[in-house]
Protein backbone atom coordinates (compact mmCIF):
# COMPACT_ATOMS: atom_id res chain seq x y z
CA UNK A 1 0.00 0.00 0.00
CA UNK A 2 1.31 3.44 -1.06
CA UNK A 3 2.07 5.66 2.03
CA UNK A 4 0.22 9.08 2.60
CA UNK A 5 3.86 10.85 1.69
CA UNK A 6 4.03 8.82 -1.31
CA UNK A 7 0.41 9.54 -2.38
CA UNK A 8 -0.04 13.18 -1.61
CA UNK A 9 3.75 13.69 -3.58
CA UNK A 10 2.45 12.13 -6.22
CA UNK A 11 -0.92 14.27 -6.40
CA UNK A 12 1.28 17.07 -6.22
CA UNK A 13 3.38 16.23 -9.13
CA UNK A 14 0.20 15.75 -11.11
CA UNK A 15 -1.17 18.97 -10.19
CA UNK A 16 1.56 20.96 -11.09
CA UNK A 17 2.09 20.01 -13.84
CA UNK A 18 -1.41 20.69 -14.71
CA UNK A 19 -1.67 24.15 -13.52
CA UNK A 20 1.88 25.29 -13.47
CA UNK A 21 4.60 25.79 -15.57
CA UNK A 22 6.69 23.96 -12.63
CA UNK A 23 10.64 22.92 -13.89
CA UNK A 24 13.18 21.94 -11.19
CA UNK A 25 16.95 22.72 -11.58
CA UNK A 26 20.02 20.77 -9.82
CA UNK A 27 17.88 17.41 -9.57
CA UNK A 28 21.81 15.69 -9.72
CA UNK A 29 23.03 18.14 -6.35
CA UNK A 30 20.90 15.87 -4.31
CA UNK A 31 23.01 12.98 -2.74
CA UNK A 32 21.41 9.80 -3.29
CA UNK A 33 22.23 8.61 0.50
CA UNK A 34 22.99 9.94 3.79
CA UNK A 35 21.84 12.35 6.28
CA UNK A 36 20.75 15.18 4.71
CA UNK A 37 19.19 18.96 6.22
CA UNK A 38 17.45 20.25 3.21
CA UNK A 39 16.88 24.17 3.50
CA UNK A 40 14.52 26.74 1.53
CA UNK A 41 13.18 30.17 1.44
CA UNK A 42 9.25 30.09 2.13
CA UNK A 43 6.65 31.50 0.06
CA UNK A 44 3.43 30.18 0.15
CA UNK A 45 1.73 27.00 2.65
CA UNK A 46 2.25 24.51 -0.79
CA UNK A 47 6.38 24.68 -0.05
CA UNK A 48 6.33 21.55 1.69
CA UNK A 49 4.63 19.28 -0.76
CA UNK A 50 6.68 21.19 -3.61
CA UNK A 51 10.09 20.45 -2.07
CA UNK A 52 8.30 17.03 -1.33
CA UNK A 53 7.48 16.89 -5.91
CA UNK A 54 10.59 18.59 -6.43
CA UNK A 55 13.90 16.39 -4.39
CA UNK A 56 14.37 12.86 -5.25
CA UNK A 57 14.37 11.83 -1.10
CA UNK A 58 11.27 11.79 0.75
CA UNK A 59 11.50 14.84 3.25
CA UNK A 60 10.57 14.73 6.84
CA UNK A 61 9.39 18.57 7.71
CA UNK A 62 9.96 20.49 11.25
CA UNK A 63 7.16 22.16 11.17
CA UNK A 64 5.43 24.64 13.45
CA UNK A 65 3.44 24.14 16.34
CA UNK A 66 0.13 25.94 15.08
CA UNK A 67 -0.22 23.96 12.23
CA UNK A 68 -0.90 21.10 14.82
CA UNK A 69 -3.63 22.91 15.69
CA UNK A 70 -4.91 24.18 12.84
CA UNK A 71 -7.82 22.76 10.17
CA UNK A 72 -5.31 21.17 8.56
CA UNK A 73 -3.42 19.00 11.04
CA UNK A 74 -4.33 15.91 9.94
CA UNK A 75 -2.63 16.37 6.79
CA UNK A 76 0.13 17.57 8.52
CA UNK A 77 0.61 14.46 11.03
CA UNK A 78 -0.33 11.91 8.31
CA UNK A 79 3.34 13.98 5.70
CA UNK A 80 5.47 12.81 8.37
CA UNK A 81 5.58 16.36 9.96
CA UNK A 82 6.94 16.87 13.73
CA UNK A 83 6.18 20.30 15.77
CA UNK A 84 8.70 22.97 16.45
CA UNK A 85 7.64 25.91 19.13
CA UNK A 86 9.35 29.00 17.80
CA UNK A 87 10.58 31.11 20.55
CA UNK A 88 11.37 28.10 23.05
CA UNK A 89 14.48 26.05 23.45
CA UNK A 90 12.54 23.29 21.72
CA UNK A 91 14.50 20.32 22.89
CA UNK A 92 12.41 17.34 22.04
CA UNK A 93 12.71 18.85 18.28
CA UNK A 94 16.16 18.97 18.97
CA UNK A 95 16.26 15.52 19.54
CA UNK A 96 13.75 14.46 17.09
CA UNK A 97 15.98 15.92 14.38
CA UNK A 98 19.22 14.38 15.52
CA UNK A 99 17.16 11.13 15.07
CA UNK A 100 16.26 11.46 11.86
CA UNK A 101 19.96 12.28 10.73
CA UNK A 102 21.88 9.69 12.66
CA UNK A 103 19.03 7.31 10.86
CA UNK A 104 20.30 8.79 7.65
CA UNK A 105 17.59 10.62 6.46
CA UNK A 106 16.32 13.92 5.06
CA UNK A 107 15.10 16.76 7.55
CA UNK A 108 13.69 19.52 5.50
CA UNK A 109 13.25 23.50 7.23
CA UNK A 110 12.64 26.74 6.07
CA UNK A 111 15.21 28.59 8.65
CA UNK A 112 13.44 32.02 8.24
CA UNK A 113 10.46 30.23 10.33
CA UNK A 114 7.88 32.03 8.42
CA UNK A 115 6.27 32.58 5.73
CA UNK A 116 8.01 35.86 3.87
CA UNK A 117 5.15 38.29 3.29
CA UNK A 118 7.10 40.42 0.46
CA UNK A 119 8.41 37.17 -0.65
CA UNK A 120 12.06 38.62 0.14
CA UNK A 121 14.36 36.89 2.28
CA UNK A 122 14.37 37.53 5.94
CA UNK A 123 16.30 37.14 8.96
CA UNK A 124 16.61 33.34 9.77
CA UNK A 125 16.16 31.77 13.38
CA UNK A 126 19.13 30.13 14.20
CA UNK A 127 17.85 26.73 14.94
CA UNK A 128 18.78 25.61 11.03
CA UNK A 129 22.44 26.82 12.27
CA UNK A 130 22.43 24.73 15.16
CA UNK A 131 21.25 20.96 14.17
CA UNK A 132 23.96 21.87 11.23
CA UNK A 133 26.72 22.08 13.50
CA UNK A 134 25.43 19.29 15.49
CA UNK A 135 25.07 17.21 13.08
CA UNK A 136 27.58 17.76 10.51
CA UNK A 137 25.06 16.87 8.04
CA UNK A 138 25.21 17.56 4.77
CA UNK A 139 22.99 20.37 3.75
CA UNK A 140 21.29 21.07 0.27
CA UNK A 141 19.86 24.76 -0.41
CA UNK A 142 17.27 25.21 -2.40
CA UNK A 143 15.24 28.42 -3.97
CA UNK A 144 11.43 28.46 -4.65
CA UNK A 145 10.49 31.43 -7.31
CA UNK A 146 6.82 31.67 -7.65
CA UNK A 147 5.19 30.06 -5.42
CA UNK A 148 3.54 33.29 -4.43
CA UNK A 149 1.39 32.68 -7.41
CA UNK A 150 -0.43 29.61 -5.84
CA UNK A 151 -3.69 31.27 -4.93
CA UNK A 152 -7.18 29.64 -4.84
CA UNK A 153 -8.61 29.13 -8.72
CA UNK A 154 -6.54 31.91 -10.45
CA UNK A 155 -3.81 29.53 -10.83
CA UNK A 156 -5.94 27.53 -13.20
CA UNK A 157 -5.85 30.30 -15.75
CA UNK A 158 -2.51 32.31 -15.53
CA UNK A 159 -0.41 28.67 -14.50
CA UNK A 160 2.21 30.91 -12.78
CA UNK A 161 5.73 29.56 -13.28
CA UNK A 162 7.39 28.07 -10.61
CA UNK A 163 11.15 27.19 -10.46
CA UNK A 164 12.97 25.24 -7.42
CA UNK A 165 16.51 25.67 -7.84
CA UNK A 166 18.46 23.24 -5.96
CA UNK A 167 21.68 24.30 -4.99
CA UNK A 168 25.78 22.01 -4.43
CA UNK A 169 25.61 20.40 -0.89
CA UNK A 170 27.80 22.17 1.66
CA UNK A 171 28.55 21.35 5.31
CA UNK A 172 29.10 23.14 8.73
CA UNK A 173 32.07 21.59 10.54
CA UNK A 174 30.78 19.54 13.11
CA UNK A 175 30.79 21.03 16.86
CA UNK A 176 30.36 18.79 19.89
CA UNK A 177 30.80 21.59 22.12
CA UNK A 178 27.31 24.68 22.42
CA UNK A 179 28.21 26.71 19.84
CA UNK A 180 28.16 30.41 21.03
CA UNK A 181 25.24 32.74 19.73
CA UNK A 182 27.97 34.58 17.64
CA UNK A 183 28.88 30.93 15.89
CA UNK A 184 24.75 30.20 15.72
CA UNK A 185 24.20 33.78 14.07
CA UNK A 186 27.64 33.41 11.38
CA UNK A 187 26.46 29.63 10.75
CA UNK A 188 22.73 30.79 9.94
CA UNK A 189 24.09 33.85 7.52
CA UNK A 190 26.14 31.17 5.50
CA UNK A 191 23.38 29.03 5.26
CA UNK A 192 20.82 31.78 4.44
CA UNK A 193 23.60 33.12 1.44
CA UNK A 194 23.87 30.09 -0.35
CA UNK A 195 19.31 29.92 -0.27
CA UNK A 196 19.76 33.36 -1.45
CA UNK A 197 23.07 32.50 -4.32
CA UNK A 198 20.41 30.43 -6.45
CA UNK A 199 17.52 33.13 -5.97
CA UNK A 200 17.03 36.10 -7.87
CA UNK A 201 18.10 39.19 -6.50
CA UNK A 202 14.52 40.59 -6.29
CA UNK A 203 13.74 37.70 -3.54
CA UNK A 204 16.89 37.84 -1.49
CA UNK A 205 16.11 40.36 0.58
CA UNK A 206 18.25 40.77 3.55
CA UNK A 207 20.71 38.35 1.87
CA UNK A 208 21.12 40.67 -1.19
CA UNK A 209 24.93 40.86 -2.01
CA UNK A 210 26.31 44.42 -0.58
CA UNK A 211 23.05 44.60 1.74
CA UNK A 212 24.19 45.71 5.08
CA UNK A 213 20.94 45.35 6.57
CA UNK A 214 21.70 41.88 8.21
CA UNK A 215 25.00 42.32 8.81
CA UNK A 216 24.04 45.07 11.12
CA UNK A 217 21.70 42.90 12.67
CA UNK A 218 24.11 40.03 13.21
CA UNK A 219 26.40 42.10 14.72
CA UNK A 220 24.11 43.49 17.40
CA UNK A 221 22.74 39.93 17.90
CA UNK A 222 25.97 38.86 19.36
Amino acid sequence: MLSFYTAATATMKVALLSLTRWQVIGKENVPKDGALIVVANHLSVVDPPLLSASVTRRIIFMAKDELFRSWGRAFVRAFGAFPVKRGTSNRESLRQAMRILDNGQVLGMFPEGKRSLNYAMDRAELGAALIALRSGAQIIPVGIIGAEHIKGLGVIFHRPRITVTIGKPFHLSKSNDQPTRRQLVDSSDLIMSHIAEVLPPNYRGVYSEGNLEWQKKAIKGR
